[in-house]
């Protein structure tokens, strides 16, 4: 029970920093700030759907990927935890993490009349990091249970995404961009902790598959 408990802890925790909707909240503001608050509301609930989606599909059905390509779980796992990494980097910076969008994406998404899908969805929400890593986690999580639990961690931090994505404009309010930078600041190195634990664990496995 201990052991399930912890995992749920580390999946959560994994999945809501590398999705990092506080960080995404500036961003969400700044693409939607000639639109009512109606279809703000409706675009933050389209976003959180299709990224929640996004990265189920990818936890239930990522493990066809390793076959298909021939991959193995521990060079998975040091490739998510280098992504994890370069995330955490940039939120220590409080900048945008250059592995889920770029400036140019971001400019575009702002002259776009619908941003829910692209870019929120994918690539700011549902990134290669995150997709990596409920992959990775899935992995870990061999029995019913533990896949059980990080498509449970992936609906809880989605909730939350679309919550703090609707009152976007009264969380900036609240912590204002000091604050956000330093929540950013605490999460990635958290993260950055995470991403070592998955470098590890993937490291172990390529120089010692039979252990």
């Amino acid at each position: 029970m201990t052991e399930l408990v912890s995992f749920f802890l580390v999946s959560l925790s994994a999945v809501f920093l590398i999705v990092d909707p506080i960080g995404c909240v500036p961003i969400f503001l700044a693409m939607t700030a000639n639109d009512p608050p109606a279809k703000v509301r409706r675009m933050a609930l389209r976003a959180c759907v299709a990224g929640a989606g996004i990265l189920i599909f990818f936890a239930l059905f990522g493990g066809v990927i390793f076959r298909i390509f021939g991959l193995t779980l521990g060079a998975f796992r040091v490739a998510g935890g280098l992504l994890l990494l370069m995330t955490a980097r940039d939120m220590l910076n409080a900048r945008p993490a250059t592995t889920r969008t770029s400036p140019t994406e971001t400019l575009e998404g702002a002259q776009k009349e619908d941003v829910a899908i692209v870019p929120m969805a994918i690539p700011l929400l549902a990134g290669p990091g995150a997709i990596a890593t409920v992959m990775v986690l899935m992995s870990k999580g061999t029995s019913v249970i533990g896949g059980t639990t990080v498509v449970v961690c992936i609906l809880i931090t989605f909730v939350a995404s679309y919550f703090l994505l609707r009152g976007a404009t009264l969380v900036q309010q609240v912590l204002r961009q000091s604050g956000v930078a330093i929540l950013e600041r605490v999460m990635g190195l958290i993260l950055a902790a995470i991403a070592v634990q998955f470098i590890a664990e993937g490291g172990r496995a390529l120089l010692f598959p039979g252990a």
